[in-house]
């Protein structure tokens, strides 16, 4: 499979090794939209920054090339992404986190928060920890897990970040130097602290999620997320 690299700092450099393990080609490193080399591609994988993804996306699903794109920090143009993609019959996955480990701990995280939605003795907090290059805060992957929550919880009706409001999932932000990523949901009453947590060691969990994306949206058609790449829809 022929890959194009979109973005070629740490995650893309990660993602080459994998790539290059897994016995398929990068025909290209870029940081920016290529225009129509993009075709020299089966795939593109979009690590890039917030004010790119949107181009770069565009781009490939305009030329026929179905992209992943873990990019955060541009949702507000997601939904034309997805409209762009049925209008061009593309294939497009976007996902906050990659990680094969972190989507089971976004499952985990429903299931938890389901059942703790009638118990509102229990305040809930979230912490995510990334390394200080990370041009967001709070990260893609601590927006996901606060909106599954407070989609059960109705204490809160959006997050806040690093500090404490009425109604709001407060959600703590720490950079801290060569901190792949942590996070970690807590529930607290004056009782008892239930917390779960991942812990990622290194980028090759993101690395490799995101070229098992890759190779599974070959040939398919649609607004795909790693739900439909790791079977996890049931």
């Amino acid at each position: 499979m022929n890959i194009a690299l979109l973005g070629y700092g740490r995650m893309g450099k990660a993602i080459e090794k994998i790539a290059l393990e897994r016995k398929h080609n990068i025909v290209f490193r870029a940081e920016e939209n290529v225009g129509s080399a993009i075709t020299k591609a089966d795939v593109a994988i979009d690590f890039s920054v917030p004010t790119a993804a949107v181009g770069n996306i565009s781009n490939c699903l305009n030329n026929g090339v179905p992209v992943i794109s873990g990019t955060t920090g541009w949702l507000d143009d997601y939904q034309k992404m997805v409209s762009l993609c049925h209008e061009k019959k593309g294939g497009f996955i976007y996902a906050s986190n990659f990680s094969l480990g972190v989507n089971i701990f976004f499952e985990l995280n429903k299931t938890l928060a389901k059942m703790m939605m009638t118990l509102e003795q229990y305040e809930v907090s979230m912490e995510e920890i990334h390394h200080t290059q990370k041009l967001d805060a709070p990260s893609g992957t601590a927006i996901s897990l606060a909106e599954d929550v407070i989609k059960y919880n109705d204490k809160y009706t959006n997050w806040n970040l690093d500090h404490k409001e009425t109604g709001k999932l407060p959600i703590v932000a720490k950079r801290i130097p060569e901190v792949p990523g942590t996070h970690r949901v807590e529930y607290k009453s004056t009782i008892d602290t239930i917390s779960i947590a991942h812990e990622a060691h290194n980028r090759k969990g993101f690395a490799l999620g995101a070229v098992i994306a890759a190779e599974w949206i070959l040939n398919k058609k649609g607004v795909f997320t790693m739900k439909d790449v790791l079977g996890l829809k049931n």
